[in-house]
């Protein structure tokens, strides 16, 4: 679906062709609803003529008993369908929160060009404002079926006096719709402006550690103080054009009250209307003010549905980043890993190898380059933004699934991610953490691979201990331990750990180290550590070193030691 071509019409005419059942039982009961109400006035006016004027005491309990069924079923057509009405809206934005989420977590991912936060907002906010479509349907039907009874029961009163009617409130509905546009902008820009502040203040949480250590706090704290003033300028001129036309809706809805309330008394003067009649004229008038009401909030509710569907339309249709092949997992071969004249980004005609059983070592002297390539092996670059080819286990990677690529390859960022949950949980990432699919002694084992088992012993419920949000209460060196265990404990064909030793101390990086070498020490198996660490780069086979986006040495981290100047200016500061 996400391939395929998604505009705002195109999400709008989704929903409710999702929820088409619901829709349709709502707008039959609240069509129902409406057009009983409408016949409330018309009764009344009956039982005053036939009843009251006349002194009937029968027809009078007859007509007291007909209003009691009208209103019965009024109120229970209005409950039932306004009951279908509100499922259908929840429904349906529950339907497109699951969406985008899983729009957004596509391991192809996506070209939308939003942050984390924006897409929070578009999950949290837009899908259910442009599920208000589904409402839009059901209340503009229900408000045209009790014009239309309105009408009808006006034309039979008087014919002229219906004609008005017909003729008059499709002209009112019109002159609202042409704030449409306006309204649709300022909603949009209202979504826009708000989305940009809630992704701001993720980032800005997200840092509050880095943004304190360095003295920013301050000035964060200013930059996001200008884009909540910007929201909020641009919240209140959406709610200025929505009173505008509020105001608008209401003016011209007493306008055209009394209009017809006027024609209806002139008539009654002139002996053309009775008592009754003039009661159910009035009435109707009186009446045909809330459906006209009901079309211009309509009017409003399907420009913040339009809005938002836009920004909906943008997660959904984005292309994806990359587009893998369809070949499933590649047979183990002698060379698991290879880049042949690859050029990204810093990256220039860079050709390596890792052979199975080999711990691989790569040193780029800016940082950038190491992205680059962090970037290209996590595949989150389009094939068209590269030269040269990626081969994993003899195969272009563009060639295959991309569940294949990620069954064979692991890439662990530098910046790891945990998750709010048990620290078992997030060990496992997503296996089986129960019984014995994933055994203590195996769980146990990556932790103290990757030198962790302080942060068991730190707490008293060892490794069911409880992470909060995004694992705020570890240490960066317990979450870059932690995140390293999890990538040992999938224990992938082909590993990629980048800078994992940052946050750490030089003891428990030398463990680290010896641990990473031991736990990868399989002939097939192969492994790329990108980093300066010389204890990492100890426990190598063989370092690749890369310099101005080209590959300038290769060899074992004592012979670049004792050869390289360069490199052991880099390594030993």
């Amino acid at each position: 679906m996400a391939d395929d071509e998604i505009t705002t019409g195109s999400v709008l005419r989704r929903a409710l062709r999702r929820q088409r059942g619901r829709v349709l039982a709502g707008i039959v009961l609240l069509c129902l609803h409406q057009a009983t109400e409408a016949l409330v006035p018309v009764a009344i006016g009956v039982v005053i003529d036939r009843a009251v004027a006349t002194g009937d005491v029968r027809t009078l309990l007859l007509s007291l008993a007909g209003l009691a069924i009208l209103f019965t079923v009024l109120a229970f057509a209005y409950r039932t369908g306004a009951r279908h009405a509100y499922a259908a809206v929840e429904r349906e934005a529950h339907l497109s929160r699951v969406e985008i989420a899983g729009r957004a977590l596509d391991p192809r991912g996506h070209r939308s060009g939003l942050r984390d936060g924006e897409l929070l907002a578009v999950t949290a906010s837009d899908a259910e404002l442009s599920a208000l479509v589904v409402r839009v349907a059901g209340l503009t039907a229900a408000a045209f079926t009790a014009l239309l009874v309105a009408a009808v029961a006006l034309l039979i009163v008087d014919i002229p006096l219906g004609l008005g009617v017909l003729v008059g409130v499709p002209l009112v509905v019109l002159a609202l719709h042409r704030m449409a546009p306006l309204l649709t902008r300022r909603g949009a820009a209202q979504q826009e402006a708000l989305a940009v502040t809630t992704a701001l203040a993720v980032d800005l949480v997200a840092g509050l550690r880095v943004l304190r250590g360095i003295g920013a706090q301050d000035h964060a704290a200013r930059r996001y103080a200008g884009a909540s003033r910007h929201a909020l300028d641009v919240t209140l001129r959406a709610a200025t054009t929505k009173g505008l036309h509020l105001g608008l809706t209401t003016t011209v809805n007493g306008l055209f009250l009394a209009a017809v309330a006027g024609v209806a008394g002139w008539l009654a003067l002139q002996g053309r209307l009775t008592i009754g009649e003039l009661v159910a004229v009035v009435g109707l008038a009186q009446f045909v003010a809330e459906p006209v009401q009901t079309l211009g909030y309509c009017v409003q509710l399907f420009a913040m549905a339009r809005a938002s569907a836009g920004r909906v339309a943008r997660v959904l249709g984005a292309p994806p980043l990359i587009r893998p092949g369809t070949a499933g997992p590649p047979a183990p071969s002698p060379s698991r890993l290879a880049l042949d004249a690859v050029t990204y980004a810093g990256l220039d005609g860079v050709c390596l190898q890792v052979r199975a059983g080999e711990v691989l070592g790569v040193l780029a002297y800016d940082p950038a380059e190491a992205e680059a390539l962090v970037a290209l092996l996590s595949a989150r670059v389009s094939r068209d933004d590269y030269q040269g080819t990626l081969y994993v286990d003899g195969v272009p990677a563009d060639e295959l699934h991309i569940d294949a690529i990620r069954s064979t390859l692991l890439v662990e960022p530098h910046d790891v991610a945990l998750f709010e949950g048990t620290l078992r949980a997030n060990l496992a990432a997503g296996a089986e953490v129960e019984g014995t699919e994933v055994e203590e002694k195996v769980l146990r084992d990556a932790v103290r691979a990757a030198a962790a088992e302080d942060v068991l012993a730190a707490h008293p419920d060892g490794i069911d201990r409880v992470l909060t949000e995004r694992a705020a209460n570890l240490s960066g060196g317990q979450r870059q331990r932690v995140g390293l265990a999890r990538a040992l404990l999938a224990d992938p064909p082909v590993l990629v750990l980048h800078d994992p030793t940052t946050a750490v101390d030089a003891v428990t990086e030398a463990l680290l180290a010896d641990g990473v070498a031991a736990a990868r020490a399989s002939a097939a198996r192969g492994t790329v550590v990108i980093t300066h660490s010389p204890a990492l780069l100890r426990v190598t086979h063989r370092v690749v070193v890369i310099d101005r986006g080209r590959v300038v040495a290769e060899g074992s981290h004592e012979h670049l030691l004792a050869s390289d100047a360069r490199y052991r200016e880099e390594v030993l500061r």
